[in-house]
């Protein structure tokens, strides 16, 4: 049985081939440019092998809905050139294989969730939030994915405003101070004028922003009541999630039950951002089981 696996970014589009335990035999990685180029190389891509089922992450808002005229596309995307591009399409016209198509974070969450299936761990819903560029967020709740109206859009949740970041607008062009528009890496050139990876740890910004991702941990805590979250992206790491522990435990006060927090809100467990690609090999393995 061969995979492929096709993790759709608004800056490079990373192909692969993997086997039935999920184990990557061969990828390639390509910058995105235009849809014609870009989905003519991943169609070049897969040609080259005998693929039984591909799983697509991709950059959105994309349409999910199997009914819908629109299904497979790309959508009301910001990304230039990309808006109502047709992905699905394209690539079955000449690949004729089963497709599994879903967001970039939604393979994300599905790749930990099957991670901690196979370590045996307790698991049987997960969230996954990736923060960089922008916010999302997927969830798992018994094996299935979360959405039927469409795929959650967890990054633009409302949160409350930290007292000392009441100035700031947020960076989101639709709701300026959502949850994306007040944590994601664009917000530090916003603040500071400057990248995330060039502020220390001890700059208070960092606690500020601690304080809106405890809160989507705390959302999605108390409704959907997951075995655990896990934080991705190019802006999380341990020491900022320790940061996140300190405010959640705050902001939950012991109100339901968790796991030790250490446990509970993770970095992911699947190294080098490798957990959408994990998932679509998953969800094209689960696409042939149906």
């Amino acid at each position: 049985m061969l995979l492929g696996s096709i993790e759709a970014g608004g800056t490079k589009f990373v192909c692969a081939i993997g086997n039935e335990n999920y184990q990557i035999k061969d990828q390639t990685t390509f910058p995105t440019t235009t849809p014609a180029e870009t989905l003519q190389k991943t169609v070049d891509y897969f040609k080259q092998f005998a693929v039984d089922a591909i799983g697509i992450a991709s950059f959105g808002p994309i349409e999910v809905r199997k009914t819908a005229p629109n299904y497979g596309y790309i959508t009301d995307t910001p990304k230039k050139g990309w808006a109502n591009t047709d992905f699905v399409g394209r690539l079955t016209k000449t690949i004729k294989v089963p497709v599994f198509f879903t967001t970039d974070v939604n393979g994300s969450a599905y790749g930990e969730y099957v991670m901690a299936q196979l370590a045996n761990e307790d698991v049987d819903s997960l969230v996954y939030y990736t923060i960089g560029t922008g916010v999302g967020g997927g969830a798992i709740i018994n094996g299935k994915l979360v959405g039927s109206l469409g795929h959650p859009e967890m990054g633009h949740v409302k949160v409350k405003r930290h007292p000392d970041d009441m100035n700031f607008a947020g960076v989101c062009p639709f709701h300026q101070d959502c949850l994306e528009g007040l944590v994601s890496g664009p917000t530090f050139e916003a603040r500071l004028n400057k990248p995330g990876k060039e502020v220390p740890l001890s700059n208070p910004v960092w606690d500020v922003m601690s304080y809106y991702v405890a809160q989507a941990a705390l959302q999605a805590t108390l409704i959907l009541r997951p075995d655990k979250i896990v934080f991705g992206g190019g802006v999380t790491s341990e020491q900022f999630l320790e940061k996140v522990r300190r405010d959640f435990k705050v902001l939950l006060n012991d109100y339901v039950h968790v796991p030790s927090l250490e446990q509970y809100i993770t970095m992911p467990e699947i190294i080098n951002n490798g957990s959408a690609t994990v998932g679509d090999f998953a969800l094209a393995k689960r696409l042939l089981r149906e």
